[in-house]
């Protein structure tokens, strides 16, 4: 078995007053896709938040090990520093920054030929996107491939990709699971936090979560099988209020 690069171990998070996470566990193996999968409400989003130490998910018991170090009190910076990154469902904008030193932001090098690479391996041609600013003249598929193609740039340890599919067209969609499997070749681990089988499908090992809590765990097929035919929509008492106002 693979060493695991992120050990989970007993969180419980409140949010809103509502327990989001509840004594949640798991490990994650190094070199390996997992996919997160559940139902809206299940709590992976809010996972994937708080094992990247986003202001507002850092208030939890329990504690957050990666590579066999407590990061548990870790700042997003350091913990980034560290090898993580997390790609949102809604990319943040950097208005007016110029392509290339966006993706080359958190790079090894400045090398513009790794820029183009990287768009290349998402599916954007070089030649009219190095010289564009990210700013609202792209589209959200463009901006979702563009920071795709900036974590393929930084080569992290761990890559936490939160709902890839949502928002994109087939064809999208298709080039991050290239850009997916590029991570991996080049050494990667890749968490999905997903509901969609097609995403699932993806991973080569995978979570079930429900209500907080790990349901179950173990092969695509045997998840896949669960959560497609006897997982049903519920509605989750754990779901935080939209008014809930969180600092970024």
């Amino acid at each position: 078995m693979a060493e695991s690069i992120l050990e989970v171990r007993d969180v419980t998070l409140e949010l809103g007053g509502k327990r989001i996470l509840d004594g949640l566990s798991l490990d994650v193996w190094e070199g390996h896709v997992h996919a997160i999968v559940g139902p809206n409400g299940a709590g992976k989003s809010t996972l994937a938040s708080t094992v990247m130490g986003l202001g507002g998910y850092r208030e939890h018991t329990g504690s957050i090990l990666f590579r066999g170090e407590d990061i548990t009190e870790l700042s997003v910076d350091e913990r980034a520093r560290k090898g993580i990154t997390l790609a949102w469902q809604e990319p943040a904008r950097f208005e007016g920054l110029a392509m290339e030193r966006f993706i080359l932001s958190g790079a090894p090098d400045r090398d513009p030929k790794r820029a183009a690479s990287a768009l290349e391996t998402v599916g954007l041609d070089p030649d009219r996107y190095m010289g564009r600013a990210v700013d609202q003249t792209l589209s959200g598929g463009e901006r979702k491939r563009v920071e795709l193609a900036s974590i393929l740039a930084m080569e992290p340890d761990l890559v936490i990709m939160d709902e890839p599919d949502s928002g994109i067209d087939v064809e999208a969609l298709e080039r991050i699971f290239e850009a997916m499997r590029s991570l991996r070749e080049k050494g990667s681990t890749v968490l999905l936090i997903t509901h969609s089988m097609t995403v699932l499908e993806q991973a080569d090992h995978a979570f079930l979560i429900c209500c907080g809590r790990i349901l179950d765990k173990g092969s695509v097929e045997k998840i896949s099988e669960f959560f497609g035919e006897k997982c049903i929509p519920c509605d989750h008492q754990n779901v935080p209020d939209e008014e809930v106002d969180f600092d970024e």
